[in-house]
């Protein structure tokens, strides 16, 4: 009866899949593929020396793991990554890495960000994003009784987090850092947590924060102007008018306008884009969305909005349905994540912000963002997954248990319960 009975929720389960959402990352993950061979082959050739498939065959290998990832992760219940043990081997791993990349991690475009592997560069700040979702929502969903004690629930995990975003920092990689922290705050709106502690801890994060820039700037002049740079400065003097700065900050953000003005309703072609010859810096990253526009127009630029809204709509409306509170500050923490990451993308590449090195999710090359994503929408449609399966099967199956059950059958009953509600 015990194998009759999980293959019996078994087949529920696969059921009870959301296969529109794995449809939508798979379409996304394979069209970033090929934008990204479009966008990149002249850098490739020009820049790096290398092949025109150069990026192509990486973005490939890299989406090909992202999907075993996404595989593990669909088919694990989310609820074990409450338990100790796992979630004790996510928090040392993650703060492992980031202690990592600051002794032996290499620097690229100015920041000690990256581990370089045999064969792969690992971002340890990308992972850091989907660790700290998992570690926020285990540790919030275990101090519901107390949520609103400020000393006792609130600060112990903002401390965490705030360290966290501060060994992300001192790479440098603010944007990355702010990121982290936006994650963070979106998972703690979704705790539960009453407006008077938010605002307590708003409050006291811009304390903290005007205290800390008042410190380096009277201590520690260096850091603050590493800070507010030159560099930095000029992005946000570039942003409000880039013409006028075009032959420095301005440049991508006006190649950027021309290649979108270029592409029109339906585009020039794939393959067709002027301003990837040189003239529109890396855009295979961060201005990929830029490349869409000018090749494929209005319908190209479409395709990707609808995904990448279909996944965050749908992760937030997951998290509102979800009885499991560890469940719901997962799925809107992954929501969050995706719309927060493509909001910052979009906003600089169509000048609505600041140029901050944001890639677009799915979309933009990177090996590091791609595989954290795929892992982050496994996740994801897992917590689908129990949602669906409780509200379909669990009530119907708690009315057909026979009272009376040998110990054995009782034990399987309970382990099922715990995990399928």
């Amino acid at each position: 009866m015990g194998l009759i009975r999980m293959s019996i929720i078994l087949k529920r389960m696969f059921r009870s899949y959301d296969y529109s959402l794995m449809a939508v990352y798979i379409l996304l993950g394979i069209f970033g593929v090929v934008m990204v061979y479009s966008a990149g082959m002249v850098y490739a050739v020009e820049i790096l020396d290398q092949s025109p498939d150069y990026f192509y065959t990486k973005q490939l290998r890299n989406l090909i793991i992202g999907i075993v990832g996404f595989i593990a992760m669909a088919l694990i219940p989310y609820k074990l990554y409450q338990e100790g043990f796992m979630l004790k081997l996510i928090f040392g791993l993650m703060f492992g890495l980031l202690i990592a990349v600051h002794i032996i991690g290499s620097e690229v475009n100015n920041a000690q960000s990256w581990i370089m592997l045999p064969g792969f560069q690992l971002q340890p700040a990308e992972f850091a994003k989907l660790g700290m979702i998992v570690y926020l929502s285990a540790v919030y969903a275990k101090k519901q009784s107390y949520i609103n004690e400020f000393n006792k629930g609130v600060m112990p995990p903002i401390i965490i987090l705030v360290f966290a975003c501060f060994l992300i920092a001192a790479e440098p990689d603010f944007g990355t850092a702010a990121i982290v922290f936006a994650i963070g705050m979106s998972v703690i709106v979704a705790s539960g947590m009453k407006v008077k502690s938010m605002l307590k801890l708003a409050a006291l994060a811009g304390g903290v924060i005007s205290l800390f820039s008042g410190i380096l700037f009277l201590f520690n002049r260096n850091t603050f102007q590493s800070i507010f740079s030159e560099e930095r400065l000029g992005r946000i003097a570039a942003y409000q008018d880039p013409f006028a700065h075009i032959s420095d900050n301005g440049w991508q953000l006006v190649g950027s306008y021309y290649a979108i003005g270029n592409g029109g309703l339906w585009g020039s072609g794939l393959g067709q884009s002027i301003q990837k010859l040189g003239f529109l810096p890396e855009p295979h990253t961060d201005f990929i969305m830029a490349i869409i526009a000018e090749e494929l127009g209005i319908f190209g630029v479409s395709f990707v909005l609808l995904g990448l809204a279909y996944i965050v709509l749908k992760g937030i409306m997951i998290g509102l349905r979800c009885r499991n509170q560890f469940g719901k500050m997962l799925a809107i923490g992954i929501a969050s994540m995706v719309g927060i990451q493509t909001f910052i993308n979009l906003g600089g590449m169509s000048g609505l912000i600041p140029i901050t090195g944001v890639p677009l999710p799915f979309i933009s090359y990177g090996g590091s963002s791609l595989i954290l994503l795929s892992l982050s929408m496994g996740l994801l449609v897992n917590v689908s997954m129990f949602v669906r399966y409780e509200e379909k099967y669990f009530a119907k199956e708690k009315q057909s248990v026979p009272q009376k059950k040998n110990k054995a059958s009782s034990m399987n009953e309970k382990n099922t319960a715990r995990l399928y509600r």
